[in-house]
């Protein structure tokens, strides 16, 4: 039995804000894959390997908007000179590094309880933060409030089953800020 190496081929990636490459990375490999090895960046998490579970969700700012993307189905080089964020470029951090406050998703969901293990909780800040950011764009109305939070959640999944906790969290932040809610009919 005879293996043969992984072809690679050179990979730049933008993640937080930062360029990282030329890397040489396998073709094959996925986006988590090449967070975790390569870059170091271990929020992002490998769970289902599916793409069902989203705990490896990353946001992608590109031509097509603000989007999550599925890190652990989705090849690393479709990534290349795509902005990527990570749950790592959420909060903000001082020139050393250091975390000086999180994001408004981040800490709702600290003061709401939200997470228990906390494993799925990296996709759960990305969904929140894309949802949030689509809201100041494009407010709901305030009775469309509860179902566009679900729809924005619901391919989340929590194995320990904390959803009503981040739902509680999400809906606290959309009410509360201002411009992602309008007051009129649907």
């Amino acid at each position: 039995m005879s293996t043969l190496p992984a072809r690679t081929r050179p990979l730049t990636l933008k993640v937080n804000g930062r360029s990282h490459g030329p890397i040489d990375v396998p073709e094959d490999m996925m986006l988590v894959d090449v967070l975790h090895e390569y870059l170091g960046l271990t929020g992002t998490r490998f769970a289902c390997g599916q793409g069902e579970c989203r705990a490896c969700t990353v946001i992608v700012d590109d031509a097509h908007g603000t989007r999550e993307m599925r890190s652990c189905i989705t090849g690393a080089h479709y990534f290349a000179d795509k902005p990527i964020r990570t749950v790592e470029g959420h909060a903000r951090r001082d020139e050393s590094g250091r975390i000086v406050e999180l994001s408004p998703v981040q800490q709702t969901f600290l003061d709401h309880f939200s997470f228990q293990c906390g494993y799925c909780t990296p996709g759960f800040v990305n969904a929140a933060t894309v949802l949030l950011e689509k809201l100041a764009k494009a407010p709901v109305a305030k009775a469309r409030v509860e179902a566009t939070i679900l729809e924005a959640l619901d391919p989340h999944l929590c194995r320990c089953t904390g959803y009503v906790r981040y739902f509680e969290a999400v809906k606290e932040l959309v009410l509360k800020t201002p411009g992602l809610v309008r007051e009129d009919a649907p």
